[in-house]
């Protein structure tokens, strides 16, 4: 019998009201059930509110450096189960063991590095205009947090979102991606066991049209922060808007990867084949367009078809497979449809674009590692974000027309220039229109303490990760203490 999971709300593991479920399977084989979740409603949201709400007056009132020692254990205690989390992660949502591991080390990193910020959540002191007068700026807490997850990493980025806000003195409740419920799971009874308070984080199962619309809508939820598709991204917003909800937004890419003419080839192409199909693909900065100086790309080209042909893939539980199953058959689907519109816009296919299916890989959703050439700035799958293991090669002439090319989509959240002229390096730094630049590395990457996001239709101008994440999930609050025994005028003229 396939294992019955719950909700974690005020403490404890409770059933959905709704008495709805849903299923969750291994990617890489369909028939493989990891588990039966609740498929919650508006009703469970409640509860999980009320009990985040009601936990919020004394959660706030624990010093900082006490919460970040309860991240600290948590820290820990996935350190010490980094394995098996990993996986069983790599059970539920395909991408292979050695990226599961870095995905729970993410969560382990962000937990020491949070922790640690428990004594440094600096205010600022700053001289008042008037004599005897003290002035200062400390940080408060919101109140209940509403966190919204994606599936591609699901131990990461509930971390980035959920360490910080806890620390800050919130109180939250999150929705996990219904493709990867469980990894939810795993991290929930690590924060029990951790010390964490009951009702302080709270753990609501759902699809996003149900529970993740449930949470955005609450009255008593004061900021939601979201990681997920531009579309949904907007809706959010919008909603939020009207609710004057404090709303942080991390969102879709079409990241490039220059390679110029001076470059080191065989580190360009190390970068380009991880960056395009490490997760398949499946990753917010994944290389989906690759910009080739025109005297190079001819031999690059070769060199990474021949690469890209051998990559072994299958279950990302086996040690020596390199690019797992996409995550469901919706985004197997998302895959093939872009692969025909490229085709018939005029693209010429390299490699790939075929599902797999031999032997056990018929089992799963599986997609050869997929590449284009004679690639336009105007086509679809040079615009618009795949999700999949899909690259598109576009020829430049010169490093301004990369600049160019690569700054033309809608989005801007990842980018990378692989070249030995600093002068090169320090220009894209500066005239690239993205949140994260690599100099010599691929698009993907990015480490816990530095900001993370993107520009454009990447995002809404906040950044997790690093020190910035305390400026989404705390309020700035002046301070002034006039300690002159008489009133003080800022601003009006003495007579």
């Amino acid at each position: 019998m396939p294992e019955l999971y719950k909700n974690y709300i005020g403490g404890k593991w409770v059933e959905g009201r709704s008495g709805k479920t849903f299923e969750n399977h291994n990617p890489a084989d369909r028939h493989d059930l990891i588990g039966i979740f609740p498929a919650s409603g508006s009703e469970d949201v409640d509860c999980a509110v009320s009990a985040a709400r009601a936990a919020f007056p004394r959660w706030r009132l624990v010093p900082a450096p006490k919460r970040g020692e309860i991240l600290f254990r948590a820290g820990e205690l996935l350190r010490r189960r980094k394995e098996e989390i990993a996986r069983a992660m790599t059970r539920e949502m395909g991408k292979i063991l050695k990226e599961t591991r870095g995905d729970v080390q993410e969560g382990v990193d962000t937990a020491f590095y949070t922790g640690g910020e428990g004594r440094r959540l600096f205010g600022e002191t700053t001289p008042s205009e008037l004599p005897d007068k003290f002035a200062m700026s400390v940080r408060a807490p919101i109140g209940v947090c509403g966190l919204i997850t994606p599936w591609n990493f699901p131990m990461a980025i509930p971390t980035w979102k959920l360490f910080p806000a806890l620390l800050c003195g919130n109180t939250v409740v999150l929705k996990p991606a219904s493709d990867t419920p469980h990894t939810a799971v795993k991290l929930f009874e690590i924060l029990g066991e951790a010390g964490l308070p009951p009702g302080v984080a709270n753990l609501v199962h759902g699809t996003g049209g149900e529970a993740g619309n449930a949470l955005v809508r609450h009255r008593d939820v004061r900021l939601i922060s979201f990681t997920g598709s531009t579309e949904v991204g907007r809706e959010i917003a919008a909603t939020c808007g009207q609710g004057l909800k404090r709303v942080s937004l991390e969102m879709g890419g079409k990241n490039g990867q220059i390679v110029l003419a001076d470059a080191d080839l065989n580190l360009a192409l190390e970068g380009a084949l991880w960056g395009a199909f490490g997760t398949t693909g499946q990753r917010c900065t994944a290389t989906s367009r690759l910009l080739l100086h025109r005297d190079i790309k001819k031999e690059f080209t070769e060199m990474l078809i021949a690469r890209a042909e051998k990559l072994k893939i299958g279950d990302g539980q086996d040690p020596g497979v390199e690019m797992g199953p996409l995550i469901n058959e919706a985004a197997r689907r998302k895959v093939e449809r872009y692969v025909k519109i490229a085709k018939e816009e005029g693209a010429r296919l390299l490699t790939g674009g075929e599902i797999c299916q031999e032997g056990e890989l018929a089992e799963g959703w599986f997609y050869r590692p997929t590449i284009f050439d004679r690639v336009t700035p105007d086509m679809r799958i040079a615009q618009e974000e795949i999700f999949g293991p899909v690259l598109a090669i576009l020829e430049v002439k010169n490093f301004d027309e990369a600049i160019e090319i690569l700054n033309g989509t809608p989005y801007g959240l990842s980018s990378s220039i692989y070249t030995q002229d600093v002068t090169r390096a320090f220009r894209a730094v500066r005239d690239i229109e993205a949140g994260i630049t690599y100099i010599n590395g691929p698009t993907i990457g990015a480490e816990v303490h530095l900001p993370f996001g993107g520009v454009k239709e990447s995002g809404n101008g906040h950044r997790e990760a690093g020190t910035t994440v305390y400026d989404i999930f705390s309020e700035w609050k002046a301070v002034f203490v006039d300690y002159s025994g008489k009133l003080q005028k800022a601003q009006i003229d003495i007579e």
